[in-house]
Order: structure tokens, then C-alpha cells, then sequence
């Protein structure tokens, strides 16, 4: 079992910025890669052929959040995931508040 952080050669911080309730799909490029069962970056692809935010993607793979972060950004930059934002940067407080909601909902469904 490797440690989380040797899977990012010890990166903490992301590519790119990236929401933890942002939603993360497999793109048609990820889907097609060949397994490779020891790989965090092949898991992270078959965790998300369903759309999976980030959070969720950490709480899987048992890894701490920015581990996951920086995971999601390596496969966004080689076009192997797709992120899909849950808020436009300009969300008013309704919008922001129902997001709150659907979070507390989908936890307490777990």
C-alpha cells in the first residue's frame, strides 16, 4: 500500500483550483484507458464514469482532500476527466444556499 502523497510526488496543491463539491466525469479519453489496478489515477477514472464531486472522490479513496485535488487536476490536464462547477461565480445567496441544502441532503443519504 503506497502513502497517498507518494501517488503526487508529494504535491499539496493543485494544477488548477478546484471545488470540493465540484462534480468530476470520466471523459470518452479516460474511459478508454487500459486498467492498471495500481493506479490511483486509473481508480480515480472508473470512480467517475458517474459524475463523483471531489469530496466524495477523497472519502473513497480514503485520501485527504488535496491529495484528491491534485489527482482530479492531473487527469483534467490530460483530458481524462471533465469538472462541472455546482455554481456560477456569480451565485446569488438562493443559489448558494440550495447547493447547502442538496450537500446536507446527499450526506445524510449516506
Amino acid at each position: 500500500m503506497a502513502r497517498p502523497y507518494s501517488w503526487t510526488d508529494g504535491r499539496t496543491q493543485p494544477s488548477v483550483e478546484l471545488a470540493v463539491e465540484a462534480r468530476v466525469v470520466t471523459t470518452a479519453a479516460g474511459t478508454a484507458l487500459p486498467p492498471r489496478l495500481t493506479s490511483a489515477l486509473w481508480t480515480v477514472t472508473r470512480l467517475c464514469r458517474q459524475p463523483t464531486s471531489v469530496a466524495e472522490l477523497a472519502a473513497h479513496l480514503s485520501v485527504p482532500l488535496g491529495v484528491a485535488r491534485v489527482l482530479v487536476a492531473d487527469l483534467l490536464a490530460e483530458g481524462l476527466v471533465s469538472v462541472q462547477a455546482t455554481l456560477a461565480r456569480d451565485a446569488d445567496d438562493a443559489q448558494r444556499r440550495d447547493l447547502i441544502e442538496r450537500v446536507l441532503s446527499g450526506l445524510r443519504a449516506k
